[in-house]
């Protein structure tokens, strides 16, 4: 039998975690559904990448996210004149020592919001991989650990703008999720119109989960159950990814690594300490559709993760 997620958390944890999520919500108005994504990628270890048009809030949700974090915050503007090293680091000749001094980037922090990443060229975005993958960096041979923990809030303009560079699919890859924030409904559009203006309420906003906390909560994802059935319905979704008409690529079994890990943090957010179907189903498109490789475009290869899940029936 499965029960709750109070089994898992302490109540001082369950509780800190719903405020964290609460004090988002009151930021990002109408968005329930992307906040609690972007703690799912959060609690999962992984990282986020946010796509939607400019002034949807894509920035509002990174900056009050790591806002209610506790933990160390770096913004980089990525722009197309923006080098490698302004992310990562440079080593600069120290002429008392003698010797070189490495100097580190904005990247060595907890948080990194990469803000609008496809407007760097590819050689300036590929300087995250390292970082995204390995959680450290390697400048003129020597390799500098990343803090712990390392995590990166990207956002991303639509391709079809002007001035952007797609992400190459190895960059992709490095993101556990995908998501956009869409237009806000019409009473939350009236309350940003008519209430508080964002920056006011983030410069207010408080530190609810520690370090410390973070690292319990990634424990307790970790201890939630996952049953071979739903095993079974995972591996079947990354088979007719493999076979489905539209891919040019299907997924990799790192794809499946990351569905159930989402998956596994998606149901301790809701108060279970067991995966369902459902939550594959809640995450497939946000975890795979940026990793299917075909001629489409963001939008159309949501629409095709979409099609695979739906061809997959649940046992």
């Amino acid at each position: 039998m499965h029960g709750k997620a109070d089994e898992l958390l302490t109540p001082a944890l369950s509780q800190a975690l719903q405020a964290a999520m609460a004090q988002v919500n009151q930021v990002v108005l109408g968005k329930a559904l992307e906040v609690r994504l972007a703690f799912t990628a959060l609690l999962a270890d992984g990282h986020l990448l946010i796509e939607d048009l400019p002034g949807l809030g894509k920035t509002t949700l990174a900056h009050a996210l790591a806002s209610s974090l506790g933990l160390g915050f770096q913004r980089v503007q990525f722009t197309s004149d923006l080098l490698p090293a302004d992310v990562v680091g440079v080593s600069i000749f120290d002429t008392h020592a003698n010797g070189f001094e490495f100097h580190k980037g904005p990247v060595f922090t907890n948080v990194l919001l990469a803000d609008e990443v496809n407007r760097a060229p590819p050689r300036t975005q590929s300087a995250l991989l390292e970082a995204m993958a390995e959680y450290q960096v390697t400048v003129d041979g020597a390799t500098h650990a990343l803090p712990t923990p390392f995590f990166v809030i990207a956002t991303q303009n639509p391709v079809d703008l002007v001035g952007t560079y797609p992400l190459p699919d190895s960059q992709l890859d490095r993101f556990l999720m995908r998501i956009s924030m869409g237009y806000p409904g019409e009473q939350a559009e009236r309350e940003l119109l008519a209430g508080i203006d964002r920056r006011t309420l983030l410069q207010s906003a408080q530190a609810i989960l520690t370090p410390a906390m973070l690292t319990d909560l990634r424990a307790a994802v970790n201890k939630v159950h996952v049953s071979e059935a739903l095993v079974t319905y995972v591996q079947s979704l990354l088979a007719r990814s493999r076979n489905h008409p539209c891919v040019r690529v299907g997924l990799s079994p790192r794809a499946g690594i990351a569905l159930l890990r989402a998956a596994r943090a998606h149901a301790l957010l809701l108060g279970r300490d067991h995966a369902r179907p459902e939550d594959i189903q809640q995450l497939f498109v946000h975890v795979a559709g940026h990793r299917l490789m075909s001629n489409a475009d963001a939008k159309e290869a949501r629409s095709v993760a979409h099609s695979v899940m739906l061809a997959v029936p649940v046992d």
